[in-house]
């Protein structure tokens, strides 16, 4: 119904905009990337979801159409309303999302807020349909072992899965294989 937004962010709020389009003010729940990244008075484009309830409409804005698909992919998984969603894109990259499902790692999944065990594998085994591998992500899926256990070791310190996966992309194409190794080089990152 309303696919997509163009205005000026006059506020921002924990987790949504709002976002003025011709004199109106729109709240738009989106993703935390999005909104850390958004500034009052800027202007924006939002490619849009609406969610249609009985007591509600909602509208959630994303930065790219392929943001608004996944989205949409994930509202078609068993269990996954439009909170679960949004939260999995507030806390993975999408290239995160392909590599969980693509190693078969739906553990990596079950780590976003509102995410169970039963909901992740269920959504791993819906986007394994839905979501089409790339060049750079068949080397990326091809995560190691060892990486695994880096990314567990780092997201039980506290960091998110998105910070991890990055951190560990920091790491040298020809650092050694010793996990410990790989996690002390992961743990400068963040230095």
């Amino acid at each position: 119904m309303i696919a997509t937004l163009r205005g000026e962010v006059t506020q921002i709020e924990d987790n949504a905009v709002i976002l003025e389009v011709g004199g109106a003010g729109l709240r738009v729940l989106v993703p935390a990337p999005l909104r850390t990244k958004a500034r009052t008075g800027e202007k924006v484009f939002l490619y849009t979801h609406l969610a249609v309830r009985e007591d509600a409409l909602t509208l959630y804005g994303f930065e790219s159409q392929v943001d608004r698909e996944l989205f949409n992919m994930l509202l078609g998984v068993d269990g996954v309303g439009p909170k679960v969603a949004l939260s999995v894109l507030s806390t993975m990259t999408l290239d995160a999302i392909q590599r969980a499902v693509f190693a078969d790692e739906p553990e990596v999944l079950s780590r976003v807020p509102g995410v169970g065990k039963k909901t992740a594998q269920k959504m791993a085994l819906h986007l394994k349909d839905k979501l089409k591998p790339t060049d750079a992500l068949s080397q990326v899926a091809s995560m190691s072992d060892k990486d695994s256990e880096v990314l567990a070791a780092l997201t039980a310190l506290g960091y998110s899965v998105v910070e991890a996966q990055t951190a560990i992309q920091s790491i040298a194409k020809d650092a050694p294989d010793d996990v410990e190794e790989r996690l002390r080089l992961a743990l400068q990152y963040f230095q």
